[in-house]
Formats: structure tokens, C-alpha cells, sequence
């Protein structure tokens, strides 16, 4: 651990030792919901605990109340999800997304990869939370009832993430890989399992659960980056939630500081991206 990191954990352990004497009974509640938060995992362990309460899962944990709120209203979370958990017009929906990115496939990898010279990870976005983004592809700017965010996510060469955690679970996150090769070394890891794309191009996923993304391959990796509403009988009040959570995120780079922020046609990013 290098000298700055050593610091933050030292300012955390402060700040909650000073919350749970000043305030115990909050500190005891938020204790409890993240023991129930972070036991949905299958591999627990030292350094997924460490993580996630003094790591890069504070925020997570800070938002239990509204995730488990949002577990209450909603079905079943199997974690890993597939189209046919989601049904009529919400399953729909997703073939409809899907096939148009099938459709605007080329246009998208083409675009994009004429600016990732000299980056390592790239984001455009079409839609975020329900803001209007990049509308330079028609078939994205239709009103969506289930689909919240649209995006398009590019790893270069020997690129990954840490292993993080999501902040909320109000929509699950779905990864579509736009150009899938036969690769042990490019897969998306959610809770110590691998998934690879050459078996699936496809990924549904609770990302609040602990996870990263590799590409160890000396090409790019292109990959449908898109937020769903969970299915509920709650819907009004799932969208209500989501204004919420797009009121406190008005700008997504504080989430992808590591990704260069662009437009389909390059310049500068549309209103999704805080521009």
C-alpha cells in the first residue's frame, strides 16, 4: 500500500470511528444492512470485506438503505440474469436494443476506433438515466419505458479495470460485445467468476456486486455498455428512484475518470457526458 492510499484508509477509519460515537445507533443500523449488502456475495473473504467498507464499496454501502429499499420493490435479484428473466415489453425492449446495435454495429466500432489513438478507455454515451446524450444514431432516441441508460464502452490493448462495485440497483447493468473473439484473456469477472465473451457476447449483471472487466489481448474490446430497470410492479416509483440517482450523478465522469469521454462523431461530449 503506497503512501496515499495508507492515508485515505486512515481518513476512513477516522471519519467512521468518529460517526459511531457520535451517532451508534446509525453506525449499528449501517453495520447490519452492510453485513446483509455484502453477504449476497459467494466468496467472502478478507480482502472483499476490506474493500468494501473501506475501499472502493463505501459508496455502495452508504446506499444500502435505497438498494435494499429497491430489493423490497422489486422481483427476485438472481445476480446474474438472462433476457428471459425479463418479460413482455420489458424484454422487448432489450431485443430491440439489441438488435440496434446489431444494426448500427459497424458505424459504432468504426467511429470510436478512429478516436482511441493514444487512449486507453473510451465512453460515449447515447443515454444516460434517462438524459438525452450523443443522438447521432436514430435508433437509440426513441423513448425507452425500461431502458435508462445507453452507451458504448472501449477497452485498447491490455486495458482493465480494478475489481468495484456499482453504487446502485435500481436498473441492472447489461454488456453486449459488439466484436467477441476467442480469448481466455477477455472476460468480464463478477464475483470470482469468469465470464468469457467468445462463450457469450451478451452479460446481465447485479454490478453492486464486487466485479472487473479485462482485455489482455492487443486488440480492442467493444462493448454495449447499457443500465435496466430491475422488473418490478413498482415501475413509477423505480423511475421516480432513477430521477434521484441522475439528480446526484448530473455528470457520469465522476464515475469514468478513467475513460476519455467522446462523441460518436468525435468532439465534444453530449449532455450525458456533463458537457
Amino acid at each position: 500500500m503506497n503512501s496515499s492510499n495508507a492515508i485515505g484508509m486512515a481518513v476512513k477509519v477516522l471519519v467512521l470511528a468518529l460517526v459511531a460515537w457520535l451517532l451508534p445507533v446509525v453506525a449499528l443500523v449501517y453495520i447490519l444492512f452492510g453485513i446483509v449488502d455484502v453477504g449476497r456475495h459467494r466468496n467472502i473473504n478478507g480482502a472483499l470485506l476490506k474493500s468494501y467498507f473501506l475501499g472502493n464499496g463505501v459508496l455502495t454501502w452508504l446506499l444500502t438503505p435505497f438498494n435494499l429499499f429497491t430489493d423490497l420493490i422489486s422481483g427476485r435479484n438472481p445476480v446474474m440474469w438472462r433476457p428471459e428473466d425479463f418479460s413482455g415489453e420489458h424484454r422487448k425492449e432489450i431485443e430491440d436494443l439489441l438488435k440496434a446495435f446489431d444494426d448500427n454495429k459497424e458505424t459504432i466500432v468504426s467511429e470510436i476506433g478512429k478516436q482511441m489513438e493514444g487512449k486507453k478507455r473510451g465512453m460515449v454515451f447515447f443515454k444516460w438515466y434517462d438524459r438525452p446524450g450523443d443522438e447521432s444514431i436514430a435508433d437509440f432516441n426513441r423513448e425507452w419505458k425500461y431502458i435508462k441508460t445507453i452507451g458504448v464502452s472501449v477497452f485498447n490493448a491490455k486495458e482493465a479495470t480494478r475489481l468495484h462495485y456499482g453504487p446502485v440497483r435500481v436498473t441492472v447493468r447489461l454488456l453486449y460485445n459488439l466484436t467477441p473473439r476467442k480469448s481466455e484473456n477477455i472476460f468480464l469477472e463478477v464475483d470470482g467468476r469468469k465470464y468469457f465473451w467468445h462463450d457469450d457476447p451478451l452479460i446481465i449483471f447485479d454490478d453492486t456486486v464486487n466485479h472487473r472487466s479485462i482485455n489482455g489481448e492487443d486488440w480492442p474490446r467493444f462493448v454495449a455498455f447499457v443500465d435496466v430497470l430491475r422488473p418490478s410492479r413498482f415501475t413509477a416509483l423505480q423511475n421516480a428512484m432513477v430521477a434521484v440517482v441522475a439528480a446526484f450523478q448530473k455528470v457520469n465522469g465522476i464515475f469514468y475518470t478513467n475513460w476519455t469521454q467522446m462523441k460518436l462523431k468525435g468532439g465534444k461530449p453530449g449532455a450525458a457526458a456533463g458537457g
